[in-house]
């Protein structure tokens, strides 16, 4: 079995070290997830993705217990669903993951989407807020936020959140956003962080630099959310992709290398507004 490669971050200073490369699991499910998730361990992933959403956090659970490693040796994420907000809803579902999952406690405990026309996503976060008090969570924190909607849990709360989940990536590099969550000292994590649907691996820049250091494309870019301090999630089912995706730890990027990727970015908003999203399920 591989070991991690991957540095890690600490969640809001609390000394919950988070690895800065993971691994997502949708949308794998059955024993396909299962597989997958051993297999990502197998190959140094120490950080598993998943969502109450994706309707495969058992099968996430079982790939972690059958791949031999101490649970306190894997970082276990997964995601409070739309449909359970509010106070109340949401411990019961965080109890419906734990049992999922087959785990007594979360690393990280996201609100997934916040759903401002439903006015819950305060309530939700008071029942994370508790969770961590409980010592049934580690750290807390929410996807998919806009800076608006992480005001008002701050400023009703008290309590900043430690991640925001994100959708991020050399097309969508939202630095006014990583700008606002670097002052407020909350990790940004990047979800399709390969700008998964699109054509940005084809991207000349990134085919110049991956000839450069004896890389991929994608590689390239994961090196990048690295460089710029970001925690990147990919997703893959290959065996020879995950151990690709992690390999980005014996290269850096010059600054100007940095700036040129960082150039891709269209201005484009994410694909779903998190203030009007009300379903079909998102996939992050």
């Amino acid at each position: 079995m591989e070991k991690s490669t991957a540095p890690t971050v600490d969640l809001g200073g609390g000394g919950v070290a988070m690895p800065r490369l993971g691994f997502g699991t949708w949308p794998m499910t059955g024993e396909a997830a299962e597989q997958a998730v051993g297999e990502a361990i197998s190959r140094g992933y120490r950080s598993i993705d998943t969502a109450a959403v994706y309707g495969n956090e058992n099968s996430v659970g079982r790939g972690i217990a059958a791949s031999g490693i101490d649970r306190s040796d894997v970082f276990v994420t997964t995601k409070l669903a739309r449909t359970a907000h509010g106070y109340d809803t949401a411990l019961r579902a965080f109890e419906q993951s734990a049992r999922e999952l087959a785990t007594d406690y979360l690393d990280l405990y996201l609100i997934h989407w916040p759903m401002p026309a439903l006015d819950l996503y305060v309530d939700s976060w008071r029942a994370l807020i508790r969770l961590q008090s409980d010592g049934r969570v580690r750290a807390i924190g929410v996807s998919n936020f806009k800076p608006a909607h992480v005001d008002r849990l701050i400023e009703e709360t008290g309590v900043v959140p430690a991640v925001n989940q994100i959708e991020l990536n050399p097309r969508t590099n939202r630095a006014d956003v990583r700008a606002y969550h670097e002052r407020m000292g909350i990790v940004t994590e990047s979800w399709a962080p390969l700008g998964s649907g699109t054509d940005l691996l084809a991207e000349p820049v990134l085919a110049e630099l991956a000839t450069k250091y004896h890389k991929q494309p994608g590689q390239i870019v994961l090196r990048w959310h690295m460089e710029l301090g970001l925690v990147a999630t990919p997703r893959s089912a290959n065996p020879q992709r995950m151990s690709s995706n992690i390999d980005v730890f014996d290269f850096v990027l010059t600054e100007d290398e940095v700036q040129r990727i960082s150039a891709l970015d269209t201005g484009s908003h994410p694909a779903v507004d998190s203030d009007t999203f009300v379903g079909p399920p998102a996939p992050d």
